[in-house]
């Protein structure tokens, strides 16, 4: 890596030849629209909708005083990423940055498990909406088989307007922060206001354990499984991540190594302020906990019961919207995952999915291949018991060893780093790197718990199947994953 050249602002075209590319992209995002990205991946909307039910189910309502604590942990793993956006600001974020804080060979492997991380993510939010939305906003019962359609139809829609346009799918994303904002916002407000107004709020349930048994609640836990406490932590686990998508469009972003890292960790300070507030809300307006915690709805229910049909639908709406667009943008996150490793060869089929359409200025290709890919992953979830945990938890997981192996790398290469005029740690370096590090082993020490054995199974068949590719890349084109492209080998790629 050319130190000098990438040491200026990286905003222009002429830039990234100092990382061996040339611009493909139009630089159409501004500070908002990055911002937006990272807002809409987290997505406190669908993490919450998604995850409550099972936090009553782990830690009962008092589960949700881990959120804070996630917040501060998954806020270290953001400055840590935003260093490098800054430095690295290339499509195929953790991917580009393990290429070039290690190796290329490292850096495939980190690609390959953010890959399949994003395509069940899609997958995840796009059945929550799917199972925990839908149902109470069109008033019928959820089951497997219409949550699958309806999921299927939802991956459709998505990879549509992504082929059609990157305007069209950032103007919904950047639409959905505000209906994200307003929804949330307005449901906690309305939720407090009405519910008080009506009687119908429970002060008592913010420290209840619901149907959890106090004796044995804040334990850690055994070898095969974690105390409730423990597990109440995924709620937030889940929810706070994707901040990093920002980093993913750089190349689509205007002057990246300055506005990309303030949006990787606003997005995530926001989140968990407006996240919190609604937990809050949505404890004291839990009504009877038992049903709840058996409900498939229980969100919607509560906003629901508290605010009647006519106002409670009006806001599911939002609701809807809003996650619609978490989905869009981790599927966008995931075509130039595959666009980035395929401009490098070193993806299957990078002939075909490097191509930039020329008429939509989008990767056509790779975005029809991983549509298809979604649907497939989709129905082998799809016909498991228990498919919405099995989903978000396979969610969470590939993204906190992720993580973890960039925080790593970071520390273990981050003198080959470049000066930047963007984003620094400075002094705090350290003390942030460290306690990214230790809370990043904490979140990954929860999926010891055996209930987690179909998320550990879906990364590790994924990751083999990987595994296959990157011993035929290293037997057949060795090349390919000896060395970083120089501004020599820059060469425009086909469109399609």
């Amino acid at each position: 890596m050319q130190g000098d050249a990438a040491a200026s602002p990286v905003g222009t075209d002429q830039s990234l030849a100092a990382f061996g590319y040339q611009q493909e992209f139009k630089r159409e995002l501004k500070r908002f629209a990055s911002f937006a990205i990272g807002f809409s991946f987290i997505s406190i909307t669908t993490g919450i909708f998604t995850t409550y039910g099972a936090v009553l189910n782990w830690g009962g309502p008092r589960g949700i005083w881990t959120w804070p604590i996630v917040i501060v942990g998954q806020i270290f793993v953001s400055l840590v990423f935003a260093a490098l956006a800054s430095r690295i600001p290339l499509a195929g974020y953790s991917y580009q940055w393990a290429s070039r804080l290690a190796n290329p060979k490292t850096g495939w492997l980190i690609g390959w498990v953010s890959f399949i991380f994003l395509v069940v993510d899609v997958v995840a939010v796009d059945y929550a909406v799917a199972s925990a939305v839908l149902p109470s906003l069109f008033g019928y019962t959820e089951n497997a088989g219409n949550a699958w359609l309806a999921t299927g139809i939802v991956v459709i829609l998505q990879a549509l307007l992504i082929i059609f346009s990157t305007r069209l799918s950032t103007l919904v994303n950047n639409t959905a922060v505000g209906t994200e904002v307003v929804g949330i916002v307005g449901l906690t407000l309305l939720i407090i206001i009405v519910g008080a107004a009506r009687g119908l709020l429970h002060p008592e349930h913010l420290t209840s354990t619901g149907t959890i048994p106090a004796a044995g609640y804040y334990a850690l836990g055994g070898l095969r499984h974690a105390g409730p406490f423990v597990l109440s932590f995924l709620l937030g686990a889940f929810t706070i991540v994707g901040f990093e998508a920002a980093a993913n469009l750089a190349e689509e972003t205007e002057d990246p190594s300055r506005v990309v890292p303030v949006a990787m960790w606003s997005s995530v300070v926001i989140s968990g302020i407006v996240g919190m507030a609604f937990l809050i809300a949505l404890d004291l307006g839990l009504g009877n906990i038992a049903a709840a915690s058996s409900s498939a709805t229980p969100v919607a229910d509560i906003v629901t019961t508290i605010l009647g049909s006519v106002i409670g639908k009006l806001f599911l709406i939002f609701v809807t919207f809003s996650i619609f667009a978490c989905g869009l943008v981790i599927f966008i996150t995931a075509t130039r995952l595959v666009w980035s490793m395929s401009r490098d060869n070193r993806f299957p089929g990078d002939q075909i999915f490097r191509r930039v359409n020329a008429t939509t200025n989008t990767p056509l290709n790779a975005t029809v291949m991983l549509g298809i890919l979604i649907e497939v992953v989709l129905a082998i979830f799809a016909n498991r018991s228990d498919v919405l945990v099995n989903l978000f938890s396979a969610a969470t997981l590939l993204p906190c060893i992720i993580y973890l192996f960039t925080v790593v790398l970071y520390i273990y290469a981050r003198k080959k780093l470049p000066v930047t005029h963007g984003f620094a740690l400075g002094a705090f370096e350290w003390p942030v790197v460290i306690l990214a590090l230790i809370w990043l082993l904490f979140e990954l020490s929860i999926f010891r718990d055996k209930s987690f054995d179909a998320p550990w199974v879906y990364a590790i068949v994924m990751f083999a199947l990987g595994l296959v590719y990157f011993v035929w890349m290293l037997l057949a084109r060795p090349d390919v994953l000896r060395h970083e492209p120089s501004e020599a080998q820059a060469e425009p790629r086909p469109a399609s």
